[in-house]
């Protein structure tokens, strides 16, 4: 196979959550234990950072791995899902992984996995792994795809364990309250492992702080903490929250004799994306008109977002916008601003809500606009359409602005 047959094969083999949905959620870890186990245990030859949460995670991850990568050590990075290309979910050093190392990867173990029926997920984790492994990684900054407790990547014995929030997101397979979501998240807890809690949440301290003591971990709250303020090329309000959960998590390492120096953190925050390859944050396709890209898909995360964009200097508002099918539009679509123009559409996921039944649900909220087949089209039209004093933002979930990124 070459690299499109063997991601091809990859997305169609097997059930995948971000382009499928609940079904491909799984109920234990036993295939990516197994399957680790039959690797050889890579998940525990090199050490590890965990990041789980419900917002902020893939920031927070590519923020720690910049900083560590100007602090000399050999970086791995682990987030999902990607943009534009399957290899950005692995990367050492920003670098993302070969084409090569996909499809051996896959041809080596391909009977396992289809004796085994592994996940998409699950291969991938198996993929990162190894590659950190081999590559010989000195740490390895680990997003989680989903939850925690039951997620594939949660078979590492992490230095340090970060939860950055816990809001509505995945409710279907996560639960629709606070304390339960928590409890999944927390589920990355280890034994006599600090922990970080980004955001502290009245209705989750308690969850946190009985897991926590059960397994003997330390808790440090980053919104307890003071830090001077520091310069970072990722321009999101919301950053400023990630900014302060990355900067406790570098003071725990740092206890813990990791040699990083204030010149690592300042050099790392303000080279993100140059690091990393980080992408859909208040990403600045273009001005005149000014067209921003956010990956915000819930409640949490668009209202900061579109606080930003009220903020923003403007003349009128154009929403190119598409959602999958299993979103909670009744608590998102009254975010937005009715006094602007709507560009409804579909991303090409079997997941993706169809762009008329947005512009259905949308029109109850008293937002207006024209729908289309394509993101491509609807953009394109919003371009047209939009004078250069006027602002367009793309989102409603990362698969909306993998379409329109160059």
């Amino acid at each position: 196979m070459n690299y499109p047959d063997t991601i091809q094969w990859l997305y169609a083999q097997l059930p995948m959550y971000q382009r499928q949905g609940k079904q491909a959620f799984k109920k234990n870890l036993d295939n990516i234990k197994a399957f680790d186990a039959y690797l050889g245990h890579v998940s525990q030859q090199f050490k590890s950072i965990h990041v789980a949460g419900t917002n902020g995670k893939g920031s927070v991850s590519h923020m720690l791995a910049s900083i560590l990568q100007e602090a000399g050590y050999k970086t791995g990075l682990y987030t999902s899902p990607h943009l534009k290309d399957f290899r950005e979910r692995i990367r050492i050093n920003g670098k993302i992984i070969r084409k090569n190392c996909v499809i051996n990867f896959v041809k080596r173990h391909q009977k396992f996995f289809e004796k085994h029926r592994l996940s998409f997920f699950e291969m991938t984790v198996g993929m990162a792994f190894e590659y950190f492994a081999r590559k010989q990684v000195d740490i390895a900054v680990i997003e989680t795809g989903l939850g925690g407790r039951l997620d594939s990547t949660n078979i590492i014995n992490p230095e340090l364990s970060i939860i950055t929030n816990i809001g509505f997101d995945h409710t279907a397979m996560l639960g629709y309250i606070l304390s339960r979501i928590a409890t999944e998240k927390a589920g990355i807890i280890k034994d006599n492992t600090p922990v970080v809690i980004g955001r502290k949440q009245q209705e989750t301290i308690p969850v946190f702080e009985q897991i926590a003591k059960q397994k003997n971990a330390p808790v440090t709250y980053a919104s307890d903490q003071q830090f001077p303020k520091y310069e970072c090329d990722l321009k999101g309000y919301y950053q400023k929250e990630n900014i302060r959960t990355v900067l406790t998590a570098v003071a725990q390492l740092q206890q813990a004799g990791w040699d990083i120096s204030e010149d690592d953190i300042k050099n790392g925050l303000k080279n993100v994306i140059n690091n990393t390859g980080l992408r859909g944050r208040w990403d600045i396709l273009q001005t005149n008109p000014l067209v921003i890209a956010d990956t915000a898909h819930n409640k949490d995360g668009l209202s900061i977002v579109l606080q930003q964009i009220a903020e923003a200097p403007h003349d009128k508002l154009h929403f190119v916008l598409s959602f999958v099918n299993d979103k909670d539009l009744n608590s998102i679509l009254p975010l937005f601003p009715k006094n602007a123009q709507y560009y409804f559409s579909k991303a090409q996921i079997p997941r993706a809500l169809d762009e008329k039944i947005l512009q259905q649900k949308a029109k109850k909220f008293g937002l207006y606009g024209q729908s289309f087949a394509t993101i491509s089209e609807a953009y394109h039209v919003a371009l047209q359409s939009a004078g250069k004093d006027d602002l367009i933002l793309v989102g409603g979930s990362t698969f909306t602005v993998a379409e329109v990124l160059p």
